[in-house]
């Protein structure tokens, strides 16, 4: 059987066998075509991909030619599309064994999420631009929802009216590997669900919670294009994504003393490791209040 059919057919075990969302998906397929481009590359390929020719040494040299191009970060997600692909193969019968279990993830780089100050959210979220109302009020109950329940932007843009409860003031929200959560809403984002919502009327005939111009389902990339703007005409940092919003409010509920595992619930995380990132943050700011306020540490 030629490789592309057993990548296809990986790709069916991804959607069908685990379930994973149709993002995850598409992300090992990048990686994993990326990696078969390379093979074709290769004299000893240049017919057909020969799967038991692929040895340690070829994917140490693939390896090597990703470190020119990418992150530590790409690089360990694309190793682990690797590894995912070989394992199957294994458990099919069509290897014996995975040549890339010996292959070392390189450490991945330390990063801290970018956030914007209380201050700045309060800017963004409090002042509305002039523009076709209906597009202005959709756009602000999006950031206000991302704000207020630290959503994914893939997580607005998927959900549904009948998603938010607006007398309990709660979100029921489909989150990474299918995994629902419900979530509290905040007063102010009710209340910019439901001018944005009103505005829109009598559309009852749509089940998506945000539509773009032509009615359809708003996209993520609009999502992120349409803050972009918004921040342009306020003055605010442009380099901020949507994502910066939920993290912001991870940290801000962080530096009022919330539970680190309460926000682990709220932000979906699997792992409270990946939420423990936003404790470098808190850190971080308390470092720079403390460098600015302190009369012995006041720096120029």
């Amino acid at each position: 059987m030629a490789m592309r059919e057993h990548l296809n057919r990986f790709r069916d075990h991804l959607e069908v066998e685990r379930n994973l969302s149709p993002n995850t998906v598409a992300a090992y397929c990048r990686d994993l075509d990326q990696f078969y481009d390379f093979l074709k590359q290769q004299q000893e390929f240049s017919d057909a991909v020969d799967l038991h020719k692929i040895d340690l040494l070829l994917l140490r040299g693939y390896l090597g030619r990703l470190h020119k191009n990418n992150s530590r970060t790409s690089i360990a997600r694309k190793l682990s599309s690797l590894k995912a692909f070989f394992r199957y193969l294994v458990r099919c019968g069509v290897l014996e064994k995975s040549p890339a279990d010996a292959l070392a993830t390189p450490r991945r780089e330390q990063y801290l999420p970018k956030i914007l100050s209380a201050e700045q959210t309060a800017t963004l979220l409090d002042h509305s631009p002039p523009g076709d109302r209906l597009l202005v009020l959709r756009d602000l109950a999006i950031f206000e929802l991302i704000y207020s329940c630290g959503l994914r932007v893939s997580e607005v843009t998927g959900l549904n009216i009948d998603a938010v409860d607006f007398a309990g003031a709660q979100v029921r929200v489909l989150g990474k590997g299918n995994k629902e959560r419900v979530l509290p809403i905040g007063r102010q984002a009710i209340a910019a669900l439901q001018n944005y919502l009103e505005e829109r009327q009598p559309d009852n005939n749509r089940e998506a919670l945000f539509l773009n111009r032509r009615g359809g389902r708003l996209s993520a990339r609009s999502v992120q294009r349409n803050l972009k703007l918004r921040l342009l005409q306020l003055n605010l940092p442009t380099d901020v994504t949507p994502h910066a919003l939920r993290h912001s409010f991870a940290t801000h509920l962080l530096d009022a003393g919330a539970d680190l595992r309460v926000i682990q619930e709220l932000l979906g995380h699997a792992s409270l490791s990946t939420t423990q990132r936003y404790t470098k943050v808190s850190f971080a700011h308390l470092t720079k209040v403390y460098d600015q306020t302190h009369p012995r540490s006041k720096k120029k």
